[in-house]
């Protein structure tokens, strides 16, 4: 196989349960139970309509500005995968568009996160198939290669494994380590459920908020 330029078996997928325990998750309640510091941060944005995107990463790595690497990978991915491409964050050329993504939502693929440019923004902005990148142009892509399919990729910042747990919603995108997955879980859906009970607290009134002046005494700050 040539370093850089080779396509490697689609990896295990993750359990069915994962899947259908982080449906009701935000990813902020999933961030904070990963020290904060992981995910993709505010460079990648959503482009479609506002549906949820949950799957088994798809990974690909491709030269700027081109999408052979990103075909191939619609045409393997399964029905449940979201295909990552790591484009080197390159804005100058669209990787994907209207069409690309019209294949994929057919072929039941979950959602698609581009490390650089899309177009036909406004197409995918009517739509519900996930959709997240840096920005957009008009420009279109070239078809020559090289790249690679199922490796280590990095997307602005965030490193993402094959078959790795990718999670988007309106905040941005995150990836969650399959083997780290349960235990991530269960603290973000502890954490949503406090929040819940903070918020019907709020809408009836009884919340409490001591908190604020104490911990500004505990840090030394003067009150009136």
């Amino acid at each position: 196989m040539a370093l850089g330029f080779r396509v490697f078996p689609s990896p295990a997928r993750p359990p069915a349960k994962l899947i259908e325990a982080l449906r009701p998750l935000p990813t902020s309640n999933i961030s904070d139970n990963m020290a904060r510091h992981h995910g993709a941060g505010a460079a990648l944005r959503p482009w479609h309509r506002g549906a949820k995107m949950i799957g088994a990463a798809f990974t690909v790595k491709t030269r700027s500005g081109d999408n052979l690497m990103a075909h191939k990978a619609i045409d393997m991915a399964a029905p449940g995968d979201v295909i990552i491409v790591d484009a080197g964050g390159a804005m100058d050329h669209a990787v994907i568009g209207e069409i690309m993504t019209s294949i994929a939502a057919r072929r039941g693929i979950a959602g698609i996160v581009i490390d650089g440019a899309i177009r036909d923004s406004d197409a995918i902005a009517a739509g519900d198939f996930p959709v997240y990148a840096r920005g957009v142009t008009h420009r279109g892509p070239y078809k020559d290669g090289p790249g690679e399919i199922n490796v280590t990729v990095s997307v602005a910042g965030m490193v993402v494994n094959p078959g790795d747990l990718i999670v988007g919603d309106a905040d941005g995108v995150l990836a969650i380590p399959l083997s780290e997955a349960e235990a991530i879980i269960a603290l973000a859906t502890a954490q949503k459920a406090r929040e819940d009970r903070t918020l019907a607290e709020i809408a009836a009134g009884t919340l409490d908020r001591s908190w604020v002046d104490k911990m500004l005494r505990d840090k030394g700050c003067t009150l009136p």
